[in-house]
């Protein structure tokens, strides 16, 4: 019997499972993911209180699309016998997705860096909650003010002192000027000091040290910066971009019998943009290199990569959330509607569980127009009645 193979069980990983299962229909074809993990973990949503409430159980979800799991970790892709090697233990395939994710990349060098913590992996995230877990007025530093560190840092303001330190010049830089006048309000709102141009050279206990020679209190100092492709790209591609993802094809074809999905794939989002290694790429990656996997040992047509309108949407904590459209980012909602939108998302990622046909018919859409706040022409302000109406047409 022909044999699929998945690589992961985040995002990129599970949809890829639902995307082969989708396309193998009644046809004789078996389908294994390979994850070491019992659960899919809502990465995007680890900045939250309680991060135990962001997993979802695999079984809950391959088990009804009849997809076996492999609890094991894959240490070699040999791509010439197809052939990957998961705890010791071979496994042959005749067509692989690779679906592994990415990591947070750790500081070399770093004195102390044994004390860091981060929001990356659940473990990571349980780590910070057990650790402040019922401490008011704590001292937090927030290593990198991109996407992952100002909800972090945003999130811990609600009950303790917060500095937020980036090498960057200007707040959120990853996120261009579009929404940086919300965020520097948003940080002024909830009391965050920043150190911009600086970095974290020293973690002690109680304490961190800038690079700038500064000694600053820190009960905890979160680490956010930089995130890099899973290592088994290596085994697939010299060729990888500069984080370290595989190049592939509008079919997200790496190789003849290789498919790449989410965080490992620099899939061409359009003309002049690769996807951003984050959920609204990832599911959509998954979904059409699974379905491509599958199709292509059945004779069924390749579905092409067409992702919807690229958003940002960024939680704020007590401040609200923002909510961008475009590569430019042109804010369409903040506040306290910034953050109806981000808590929307957050629900919407959660895959369906238990039912077979939800599962599939999730699958089968691609190309998904997320919610946005369009502006009403009299007040110049959001209209949130229309964006109720958008989100709904797009659930």
């Amino acid at each position: 019997m022909a044999h699929v193979v998945i690589i992961g069980g985040g995002f990129a990983g599970v949809w890829s499972a639902a995307g082969a299962a989708l396309a193998r229909g009644a046809a004789d074809l078996r389908i294994t993911l390979i994850s070491p993990n019992e659960h899919l973990v809502l990465r995007p949503r680890l900045y939250e209180p309680e991060p135990d409430l962001a997993k979802v159980e695999l079984g809950r979800i391959l088990g009804p699309i009849g997809v076996e799991h492999l609890r094991a970790s894959v240490s070699t892709i040999d791509t010439g016998r197809r052939v990957v090697v998961a705890d010791g233990q071979e496994i042959g395939y005749d067509r692989l997705v690779l679906a592994a994710g990415s990591k947070l990349v750790q500081p070399e060098g770093l004195p102390g860096a044994e004390r860091l913590f981060d929001i990356d992996t659940l473990d990571g995230a349980r780590r910070l909650t057990e650790h402040l877990r019922d401490r008011e007025d704590y001292r937090a530093v927030v290593v990198g003010a991109g996407f992952v560190g100002l909800e972090a840092a945003t999130e811990l303001a609600a009950r303790g002192r917060v500095l937020l330190v980036d090498r960057s010049q200007v707040v959120g830089d990853q996120l261009g000027p579009g929404p940086r006048e919300e965020i520097e309000a948003a940080l002024d709102r909830l009391g965050i000091e920043r150190r911009l141009g600086t970095t974290v050279t020293e973690v002690g206990d109680g304490y961190a040290v800038l690079s700038d020679g500064t000694r600053v209190g820190a009960d905890a100092v979160v680490w956010s910066v930089g995130m890099r492709a899973s290592e088994l790209t290596r085994q697939i591609s010299d060729e990888l971009d500069h984080l370290g993802r595989v190049p592939v094809d509008q079919r997200l074809r790496a190789l003849p019998e290789v498919f790449a999905a989410g965080d490992t794939a620099a899939a061409a989002f359009d003309a002049e943009h690769t996807v951003m290694q984050a959920c609204q790429h990832a599911t959509p990656l998954g979904k059409v290199a699974g379905y491509n996997a599958a199709a292509d040992l059945l004779g069924v047509p390749l579905r092409d990569f067409t992702p919807g309108p690229y958003v940002t949407c960024l939680d704020l904590g007590g401040a609200g959330g923002i909510f961008t459209r475009g590569w430019d980012r042109r804010v369409m909602a903040s506040g306290a509607a910034g953050k109806e939108v981000k808590q929307r998302i957050n629900q919407h990622i959660h895959p369906p569980v238990d039912d077979a046909a939800k599962i599939l018919a999730a699958a089968d859409r691609v190309h998904l127009e997320l919610p946005f706040f369009p502006r009403d022409e009299e007040t110049d302000q959001p209209d949130r009645t229309a964006a109720r109406r958008s989100w709904r047409r797009a659930s």
